[in-house]
């Protein structure tokens, strides 16, 4: 795939892309270099508070995992 970058320097991640990789409008990508090349991931969820990647979710901005949900739901 070729797509050209626009007069702000952005570029379009095509919808079958975002589609095989589950990326949605507001993920968090991360953009590094390496060796030549530019590369762009997904970044993973992670629970604000105990850094764990299992069944998070957003919370006023933040993510929760499942745990640490049912902590602050008093569970």
């Amino acid at each position: 795939m070729v797509r050209k970058i626009d007069d702000l320097g952005r570029i379009v991640v095509p919808a079958e892309t975002r589609r095989l990789f589950n990326i949605r409008e507001g993920d968090e990508l991360a953009i590094s270099v390496e060796n030549d090349a530019i590369v762009i991931r997904k970044l993973q969820a992670t629970c604000v508070f105990d850094g764990s990647t299992t069944d998070v979710r957003p919370f006023k901005g933040r993510g929760l995992c499942a745990t640490c949900r049912s902590e602050i739901a008093g569970g």
